[in-house]
C-alpha cells in the first residue's frame, strides 16, 4: 500500500515541478491531489501522463492524505502547516517559516537524512535553495577535512522569486530590444542585462535577509560551529543558481583529492576539465536535471587548507522540489505510518 500525496501551490513554478518530480520518482503514490487557491479551482495541472484538476486548499480534507508538500509560501504555511499537521498529514513545507523552528528538522537527505522523523509539531522544511546545493557540495568534504569556514557568492536566477519575476526580465529583456523602457516592479533596480546585490531585505548589520538564511540554515543542517559569509545576488538568468565558494578546511585536503571524494558523493556531478574549452558547467546547462555540479575545483593560494569551486544546480529541481519529493522518500523508506485519521486508513 502507497502513500496519498496532496501538493499545495500546485499552480506556481515549484508546485508544477513537484508534481512532475512525484510523477517520477520511485515512491509508491495511491493518490495526488493539487490544491491551490478559490480562483484556481478546476485549472488542469499536469501529474505525469494524467491531468489532475485543482481542489481547493480551504475546503480539502487532509485526514484522506499522508504527506503534503506545501509551496504556497510563507504566509499560507504559517496558518495552514499546523493544520494539516493536525489532521495526521505530515507536512513538507517548502517555505522560510518554519526553517529554524528547534522542533521543525531542516532537511538535505544527502546531508542530515537521520534526522528526518524528528518532527515533532509534524513539520519538515525544506532549506533555502542557495543553501541546499552548497550544504550538498560541504558534506563530503566535512566528514573528510571538517568545514571551519565559507565565503560564498551567490549567482541566482529570477525563478527563485516566483513566476512574476521571470515575467519581469522577459518584459524588460523585450522592452529594452524594443525601445520599450519597462519599469522595474517586482526587483529594486532594472534586472535585465544587469545583477543586484539585494535578495529580500536588509537586516540589522548590513547582510540581506536571503544571506542571513544560508547562514543560519548552514549551520543547522551541516554544522552549527560552521562560519559563514554569503553575497547573495540575482543575475538575469531565468532557472539555475551558481555559487562561487571559498571553503577553508581543518585538515588539508588537496584538490585532487577533493575532486575525488565529491565524484563518489551522492548528488553530485564533477565537470572540471580546465584544460578544455569550456570544461565547467553553467546555469543553462543544469536546467531539468537533479545534480548539484561541480567545476573550477582548485587550491586557495592564498590560505592553507583551503579550496575554491565553483557550485551550478536547477533551482526549481534539487533547490526546491525534488529536495521535497526525496525527503518523502526517506519518511516512506521508514515505514512513516499512513495517516491514523483517515476512515480509509
Amino acid at each position: 500500500m502507497g502513500y496519498r500525496f496532496a501538493v499545495v501551490g500546485a499552480t506556481g513554478n515549484v508546485g508544477t515541478e513537484m508534481l512532475t518530480i512525484l510523477a517520477e520518482s520511485d515512491l509508491h503514490v495511491d493518490a495526488v491531489h493539487a490544491l491551490a487557491s478559490r480562483k484556481s479551482v478546476g485549472r488542469e495541472v499536469s501529474y505525469g501522463d494524467q491531468d489532475i484538476k485543482c481542489e481547493d486548499l480551504d475546503t480539502f480534507d487532509f485526514t484522506t492524505v499522508d504527506i503534503a508538500l506545501m509551496s504556497a509560501g510563507g504566509d499560507v504555511s504559517k496558518k495552514w502547516s499546523p493544520k494539516i499537521a493536525a489532521a495526521g498529514c505530515v507536512v513538507i513545507d517548502n517555505s522560510s517559516a518554519w526553517r529554524m523552528d528547534p522542533d521543525v528538522p531542516l532537511i538535505v537527505p544527502e546531508v542530515n537524512a537521520d534526522e528526518v522523523m524528528n518532527f515533532k509539531k509534524g513539520i519538515i522544511a525544506n532549506p533555502n535553495c542557495s543553501t541546499i546545493q552548497m550544504v550538498v557540495a560541504l558534506k563530503p568534504l566535512h566528514d573528510r577535512a571538517k568545514v571551519k569556514r565559507v565565503v560564498v557568492s551567490t549567482y541566482q536566477s529570477v525563478s527563485g522569486g516566483g513566476k512574476k519575476n521571470m515575467d519581469e526580465l522577459w518584459l524588460q529583456t523585450k522592452g529594452i530590444y524594443s525601445n520599450d523602457h519597462f519599469q522595474p516592479i517586482n526587483f529594486t533596480k532594472q534586472i535585465a542585462f544587469n545583477v543586484i546585490p539585494q535578495i529580500d531585505v536588509f537586516m540589522e548589520g548590513g547582510d540581506t535577509k536571503e544571506e542571513w538564511k544560508m547562514k543560519a540554515e548552514t549551520m543547522k543542517i551541516l554544522d552549527k560551529n560552521v562560519k559563514v559569509s554569503a553575497t547573495c545576488v540575482r543575475v538575469p538568468t531565468f532557472v539555475g543558481h551558481a555559487e562561487s565558494i571559498n571553503v577553508e578546511l581543518e585538515n588539508e585536503l588537496s584538490a585532487d583529492e577533493a575532486r575525488e571524494l565529491l565524484r563518489e558523493s551522492p548528488g553530485i556531478m564533477v565537470v572540471d576539465k580546465p584544460d578544455e574549452e569550456g570544461g565547467y558547467v553553467t546555469p543553462v546547462e543544469c536546467v531539468g536535471d537533479y545534480a548539484t555540479y561541480i567545476s573550477r575545483l582548485r587550491e586557495d593560494s592564498t590560505q592553507d587548507n583551503t579550496l575554491n569551486f565553483w557550485c551550478v544546480s536547477d533551482n526549481l529541481r534539487k533547490g526546491a522540489a525534488l529536495n521535497t519529493v526525496q525527503i518523502a522518500e526517506l519518511l516512506a523508506n521508514r515505514k512513516l505510518p499512513r495517516n491514523a485519521q483517515s476512515k480509509a486508513a
